[in-house]
């Protein structure tokens, strides 16, 4: 497959001015990672793992302190490069009260594709186009602040869908929302995917992440383990070691097997458990 991110043995440190003298607080420690061009990676860690600071390297917003990030080809510190790899990967935060800065849904849709000068008629395609996409575009002309917590996060994809990146990469989207706003996130997500979207999820559900193709688990600033999200999850107490969980389905198979039932330990969902217990009763 075709590399579309690169991070080359990426370290970086926020310092705290407020004390004297100033201290220095490394939370990348020589990170190394690929990503290809239309994968859907999920990277999980504990608060301080490092996985929010490594989602704002792969759009310049942090730079590294050593090591070097690419985007498509475009090395991440190059100043000249700063608009197309910003073009290039859209960011979807926690919040989407932060990114809404219109009154109107359409009009806040809009609002960076006017900025960046592009044609009014290409302005309404794009609107509309994201609006659909994201399947919002019936509430196009009522006010962000009456929705949901879910719809609004919908409205703040669009907009980053209107820029046309290649990647979008997402720090904790579903963290505010109740489980249907979550669900119809993670639906947009593998939508999205599904169309030749790259995206980079940042999550602490576990149940998102065995959704992705791939699962990277941070920890201490380093990368713990990288795979297919069966392979991650097998390693249920190795994950519960450096504070996080394994799917329910998972944690509830590992129980069943403790207690001596012959079930694999790469079990991530509830269908695929609920065949394998079938298949156990037949033989009964």
């Amino acid at each position: 497959m075709e590399k579309f991110i690169e991070i080359k043995d990426v370290s970086f440190s926020y310092i705290n001015d407020y004390d004297d003298p100033p201290t220095k607080n490394t939370v990348l420690k020589g990170v190394t990672l690929d990503i290809n061009k239309g994968e859907f990676v999920a990277v999980l860690g504990h608060n301080g793992s490092g996985k929010s600071t490594l989602a704002k390297l792969l759009n310049s917003i942090n730079l590294p302190e050593s090591g070097d990030v690419f985007v498509d080809g475009m090395n991440t510190r190059d100043e000249d490069k700063l608009y197309d790899i910003r073009r290039t990967v859209g960011m979807v935060f926690q919040n989407p009260d932060n990114q809404i800065v219109a009154t109107v849904v359409e009009e806040d849709v809009a609002f960076a594709l006017e900025n960046i000068g592009v044609e009014p008629s290409e302005i309404r395609k794009r609107v509309d186009w994201a609006l659909k996409k994201v399947g919002m575009y019936e509430y196009r002309e009522h006010a962000p602040h009456k929705l949901s917590g879910g719809q609004k996060q919908r409205i703040a994809i669009a907009g980053v869908l209107a820029m046309q990146p290649k990647c979008i990469v997402m720090d904790e989207p579903t963290a505010m929302l109740d489980p249907i706003g979550r669900r119809e996130i993670m639906q947009t997500i593998t939508e999205l995917n599904s169309e030749g979207v790259t995206v980079v999820l940042i999550t602490h559900y576990m149940e998102e992440a065995a959704r992705a193709g791939r699962v990277v688990v941070m920890d201490d600033g380093k990368i713990l383990l990288d795979g297919a999200p069966k392979k991650v999850f097998s390693q249920a107490e190795l994950l519960k070691s450096v504070g996080l969980d394994v799917p329910d389905v998972t944690d509830l198979t590992h129980g069943l097997i403790r207690a001596g039932i012959d079930l694999p330990d790469d079990i991530i969902s509830e269908d695929e458990c609920v065949e394998r217990l079938y298949q156990l009763l037949k033989k009964e």
